[in-house]
Formats: structure tokens, C-alpha cells, sequence
């Protein structure tokens, strides 16, 4: 499996993990979580989605990562979205193939833009991490998500035990039913990395719909608790 080299910090601790913020829809409410300084924000460009982002999206600070999340797109419309909203990162939500991945990706350079590319991976009760490798060098970083009846914002996590065993040097994102109470499982997931002397494989943390009033809106104070709690 071709290998991902990692920048590591010089002192030879964890990094902080970064937040996503997934499934935006209200521009006010999009404007009160930025107060929150999560690194990436998500919006899912998928109609069949109750999270369905369509409309302006507010000036955003430039240090928030505007992040287009996509299911079995075709690479022109991802291309009209990514201008028209200036996204930072393309999550990719479906079946989408490692050459689709490439293809999107060359797309991009050639109109000079070289947003970040986000695979998301749907884990079951089992996962074969075989499936990963022909998205290596391709994917800046892998996406795991419980597998579900909704493309995401299922409420469901799966057995992150299974990542104990990922086998990639790629950084990912950990994803499915994340609620408040999860912050301790999460900072044992990260130790166990670090103790492996990959401290920042896990990269990031993606939440949706247990931070949520309804699906769309983000509760504040939930998501102000959380981000302090998983990088205390």
C-alpha cells in the first residue's frame, strides 16, 4: 500500500484534532458555529438529503474550510458548485471510484484550484480496509461513517475499534453518530494512535445530527463543550 507521509510536530505530541461541522443550512446559524472556530464546515449538495444546502452561503472567515459534500455527482456539477461557493475541501459520499477521484481532481488543476478531496468509507459491523488503497495518493484524507439507510446524519456509530487495525498512513476523519458524550472514547482512540507512534492519523472529527435542534441547525453550546472537550 503506497504510504502518505505525515507532518508530525516537532516537540513529537499529538496535534490538535480539527472539528467539521457537517449538514449547514441556516446562514445565521452557519455565522453563530463559525464564532466556534471549527476548521472545516460542512454543506451536502445532495437534494435527497433533509440537510440539503441550497441558496448563499454568508462570508465565512477564510480560516473556516467550506466543505462541499457530494453523492455520485457528476464532476461538472461538482465543478460549478466548488466556483460558485468557493469550497475548500470535496467530500465524496458515494460509490465514487478511484478514478473518478483522479479525473475530479485533474479537473480541478486545470482550472487552478486544488481543493482538499475527502472519501468517505461506510463501515458495517465489518470493514475491508483493502478498500481503501486504490484511493491512496489520490485522497488527501479518508472519511469513516456508519453504514446506514441515509447517505450520513444517521445518528448511528459504528465500532470504532476497527480503526485500531487501519493499516494506512492517510490522516482521516471520524464520523457516525458523534454525540457529546463521546469525547472521552475519542481522546482513547487518539492515544491509542499516538502510542503507535501515528499521532495524527486521526485527524478530525465530524459531526452532524446529535449536535442538532432539527436537522440543519447546529446547537451552540453542545458544540463549544465538545470542541474543548476532545482537544483538553
Amino acid at each position: 500500500m503506497q504510504e502518505q507521509n505525515l507532518t508530525t510536530p516537532a516537540s513529537g505530541q499529538s496535534s490538535g484534532l480539527s472539528l467539521k461541522v457537517c449538514g449547514m443550512q441556516q446562514p445565521g446559524n452557519m455565522l453563530q458555529v463559525a464564532d466556534l472556530k471549527p476548521t472545516y464546515m460542512g454543506f451536502i449538495f445532495y437534494e435527497k438529503s433533509p440537510r440539503y444546502f441550497e441558496g448563499k452561503l454568508p462570508e465565512l472567515p477564510t480560516n473556516i474550510k467550506k466543505t462541499g459534500v457530494f453523492v455520485n455527482e457528476e464532476i461538472s456539477r461538482i465543478l460549478e458548485i466548488a466556483k460558485q461557493h468557493k469550497l475548500d475541501a470535496i467530500q465524496l459520499h458515494g460509490e465514487e471510484s478511484a478514478e473518478f477521484c483522479q479525473k475530479l481532481k485533474n479537473n480541478f488543476q486545470q482550472h487552478g484550484s486544488t481543493p482538499e478531496l475527502i472519501k468517505v468509507f461506510s463501515v458495517g459491523d465489518h470493514f475491508d480496509f483493502q478498500k481503501i488503497q486504490a484511493f491512496e495518493g489520490i485522497a488527501d484524507y479518508f472519511l469513516f461513517d456508519t453504514k446506514g439507510v441515509l447517505r450520513g446524519g444517521n445518528g448511528k456509530e459504528f465500532d470504532w475499534q476497527i480503526l485500531k487495525e487501519y493499516p494506512s498512513n492517510t490522516p482521516f476523519f471520524l464520523s457516525g453518530g458523534i454525540g457529546p458524550e463521546h469525547g472521552e472514547a475519542i481522546a482513547e482512540l487518539k492515544n491509542h494512535f499516538y502510542r503507535a507512534g501515528k499521532p495524527d492519523l486521526l485527524y478530525a472529527v465530524d459531526v452532524n445530527s446529535k449536535f442538532e435542534l432539527k436537522p440543519g441547525l447546529k446547537k451552540l453550546k453542545e458544540l463549544k463543550e465538545f470542541k474543548q472537550k476532545i482537544n483538553s
